[in-house]
């Protein structure tokens, strides 16, 4: 006999940190979204690094699935393969609570963008694409823009980067991922650095100065 499926509404609560100027404002604000394994202090201080961290918001959401990746700590999954379509839209639904909440308890103007580094950068795509608020630009770390998204216009501006010994985000996925976006008329920066799947410090430079231009426009 084979067994009935349900899946029934529960309310999780979500937990993100936030770091924000002093000052009234308005600040650009920049969503990021971490890697497997990882949780929102993992994040955070790569957005501060970033951005020089004084002049924007800096929103570092965590993942809604815990669990312990070894070695006692704690980190979070955005998703697997099971119920894919539906655990993606748990996560758009909890980007755009947390986007609600920002702009209700902090000066943000106009200015958005989204960053992901691993399994984050896939969610910082869906954000894009996806979410209630259409972004400025979105960043992109050692991870591939979704297959399923055909049209990518609404990522505005797009900085993409990969690690030339990166072997969980392969070089061929990475220029596929450059054919899209240039396929689809979306102007984009590549940035490629010596190293593997992490966070150099070439890395760090190109993509505060997108971020300068963001602002600058």
């Amino acid at each position: 006999m084979e067994a009935s499926v349900y899946h029934t509404e529960a309310r999780v609560a979500g937990r993100c940190l936030v770091e924000a100027p002093e000052g009234e404002g308005p600040f650009p604000l920049i969503v990021g979204f971490h890697g497997y394994g990882q949780c929102a202090e993992d994040e955070l201080p790569l957005l501060a690094e970033m951005t020089g961290g004084a002049a924007w918001i800096r929103c570092a959401v965590e993942a809604l699935h815990p669990f312990y990746p070894g070695g006692g700590a704690v980190g979070a999954s955005w998703m697997t393969a099971r119920r894919r379509d539906r655990m993606i839209g748990e996560n758009v639904r909890y980007v755009d609570a947390v986007l609600a909440e920002l702009v209700n308890s902090y000066p943000s103007g106009s200015v958005l963008v989204y960053h992901g580094f691993s399994q984050g950068a896939a969610m910082a795509c869906r954000a894009a694409l996806l979410c209630s608020r259409r972004p400025s630009a979105v960043m992109l770390l050692g991870g591939d823009i979704p297959p399923e998204h055909a049209d990518l216009r609404r990522m505005g501006s797009v900085h993409i980067a990969r690690g030339d010994s990166d072997r969980l985000y392969p070089e061929k996925v990475y220029e596929r991922d450059a054919l899209r976006l240039e396929s689809a008329g979306v102007p984009f920066v590549r940035c490629g650095f010596a190293g593997g799947h992490e966070v150099a410090s070439d890395y760090l430079t190109s993509a505060g100065e997108f971020l300068l231009r963001i602002t600058q426009r």
